[in-house]
């Protein structure tokens, strides 16, 4: 690299290098392997059903693109039509459509938390949610994972030096790197007790919990103080994500939300796709039952195995704590043929570096069986 080159590039150069020193850089590998890695839970992202609705979209002239922003011509039937179904899908006054899970959540904390109000996130949700607090007008506080006490603390030292607006409670239904389910009945409560909102992402427990895979805030449908962020790129197969919301909220993120107003709308096709998704839900049960029982059966077969494994979800976090080794168990599993992913910081704590293991209905009980011996072989060896 020449002098002159390496003077504008050095700094980044520098930061690579130290990634490298750490175990931590990242590369992009194509897919290889049995799926233990992706968020395609239902196996919808090439099933026959959504690429018939989008050929016949086609068909019918939809367009590939939506030519602009929804506030100019950008807004088509197809994104109509999916949110007027989610909302009645979701049992949801309304719903907004977003390109991404990212963009939702940024575009919902950079837009509804006004000056002079509270943002409480637990400490694991996505690093979305983060940015947006971050990037938001509210004052913000990270409090410890899963601890309803640590919330009601945070609110009342905050009450107590003078903090006089709205409260908003951040968090996961089902956290993307634990496995683990927040306590929703307590946040609800709280959410009730201090007059605050409940803003849930449940990312990934959409499609896969609720009755008709609505999701683990289902059974709080209607509450005025309750926003939902359902992402469409995980269970749905698709991309997108859609916010529930009430009528009141969704008009104000219209108005005054920069990442819709600014962005060129989601492809119309990709609408078609997930409306299609959610009409699977509702007359194909039969995929969330399927995964359910896989996840049971991995669960048994993990135990019977002596793989500790803490989560009772389709995410199965195998801690292995330090970076180096997670990337050399990983590559293991991979030359072994499974398609394993190790995750390492930022992207959890420092010292829980782990594998990430995702169940999807691209496999069953038969590859599970081989993974989880695989994983017990390459564990036991390694301790030897």
């Amino acid at each position: 690299m020449s002098p002159t080159r390496m003077n504008k590039l050095g700094p980044y150069v520098k930061a690579l290098r130290t990634l490298k020193d750490d175990n931590r850089l990242r590369g992009l590998n194509s897919r290889a392997g049995i799926d233990f890695s992706s968020n395609d839970y239902l196996a919808l992202a090439n099933a026959p059903r959504m690429k018939n609705a989008v050929l016949a979209a086609i068909e019918r002239g939809t367009p590939l693109g939506s030519g602009g922003s929804r506030l100019l011509r950008g807004n088509c039937e197809e994104h109509e039509c999916l949110e007027a179904e989610a909302a009645r899908f979701f049992s949801a006054e309304t719903a907004l459509f977003f390109a991404s899970g990212y963009v939702a959540n940024f575009a919902v904390l950079t837009t509804l938390p006004q000056r002079g109000d509270l943002l409480v996130l637990d400490s694991l949700v996505h690093a979305s949610i983060h940015e947006g607090a971050r990037a938001g007008r509210a004052e913000f506080r990270i409090v410890g994972h899963n601890d309803p006490g640590a919330i009601e603390s945070s609110i009342r030292d905050w009450r107590r030096h003078g903090g006089m607006g709205r409260i908003w409670i951040v968090a996961e239904s089902l956290y993307s790197m634990d496995g683990d389910f927040a306590p929703l009945h307590e946040l609800v409560v709280l959410a009730d007790r201090y007059d605050a909102f409940l803003v849930v992402d449940e990312a990934h427990a959409t499609g896969v919990y609720g009755a008709q895979g609505r999701g683990l805030t289902s059974r709080y449908d209607g509450r005025e103080n309750l926003l939902v962020v359902h992402t469409c790129g995980k269970a749905l197969g698709v991309a997108g994500a859609l916010v529930t919301a009430s009528g009141v909220l969704r008009d104000f993120m219209i108005n005054r939300c920069r990442p819709f107003i600014f962005a060129t709308a989601p492809s119309p096709l990709i609408a078609v796709a997930v409306r299609e998704a959610l009409f699977i839900l509702q007359q194909e049960p039969e995929h969330q039952r399927r995964l359910a029982r896989l996840v049971a059966f991995t669960h048994r077969k993990m135990e019977a195995r002596g793989v500790r494994c803490h989560s009772s979800s389709q995410i199965l976090p195998y801690i292995v704590g330090e970076n180096a080794p997670t990337i050399r168990l990983a590559s293991a599993m991979q030359d072994r043929g499974f398609d394993v992913r190790g995750i390492r910081p930022p992207t959890v704590p420092e010292g829980t570096a782990r594998l990430r293991i995702s169940l999807t209905l691209n496999v069953d009980e038969d590859d599970v069986a081989c993974m989880v011996d695989a994983l017990a072989e390459e564990t036991m060896e390694r301790a030897r």
